[in-house]
């Protein structure tokens, strides 16, 4: 295994808005690549209850776009009425500008990509307990995870989204999904432009890990 491939793989995949290619087509039998290699991650129990669907229809994008866009608008005045607290660090704080901006882009044309691809599991999770909750997101996340790496190495764009999730039952009557299935991640995928990715800034892991107590920061 090539260990520097891997490497830079998983520390350049970001979410990408801005630079999404919504002019060029993205093949299905590209998606279903990816979604082949997404099903092979671990799922909780092995009980693989995943459910990925795949919206192409001008109208359905559309209709789920604008859900997100009325979502967003509030997610984003949410934040301009938020004391400073709601950035607890420094370099996200810095960082969140150019993310919002480049959120708000998405927002606007979220129905120009050519698939909007939506992971769902099998199960609810509102009277779920702790433990409950955590098999079912953990059983779907690590796949809609690793359908964002095939599609980064394919020369796909994504970003990760959730805040359709506002108007989840909306969405589901949109697509026909059953009353006993939660969505998840929604990605906008697209061939992305430019192939200058670079690693984010990250707080060291040396503050971010505890060894066997909370706080004590040395192995």
């Amino acid at each position: 295994m090539d260990i520097q491939a891997c490497d830079k793989l998983l520390r350049t995949t970001r979410s990408v808005r801005k630079r999404l290619d919504f002019d060029k087509p993205v093949e299905p039998k590209v998606l279903e690549e990816c979604i082949d290699i997404a099903l092979q991650a671990p799922t909780g129990s092995n009980m693989q209850g995943w459910s990925v669907v795949v919206v192409t229809d001008e109208d359905k994008k559309k209709a789920i776009a604008d859900v997100y866009k009325t979502g967003f608008a509030g997610y984003a005045a949410m934040r301009e009425q938020a004391p400073p607290a709601f950035d607890d660090s420094d370099l996200r704080a810095e960082q969140m500008p150019r993310v919002v901006d480049s959120a708000m882009y998405l927002a606007e044309h979220m129905h120009e990509a050519p698939a909007l691809v939506i992971f769902c599991i099998e199960g609810r999770v509102e009277e779920a307990g702790v433990a409950a909750q955590a098999s079912i997101y953990g059983s779907i996340l690590p796949a809609a995870w690793s359908f964002m790496l095939a599609g980064r190495s394919r020369g796909l764009g994504m970003a990760w989204t959730t805040i359709h999730l506002f108007e989840e039952a909306k969405v589901a009557e949109m697509l026909g999904l059953p009353a006993e299935v939660t969505q998840t991640v929604l990605f906008p995928v697209a061939y992305y432009t430019g192939d200058d990715f670079k690693e984010a800034k990250r707080l060291p892991a040396s503050e971010l890990t505890h060894w066997n107590t909370w706080g004590n920061h040395k192995s």
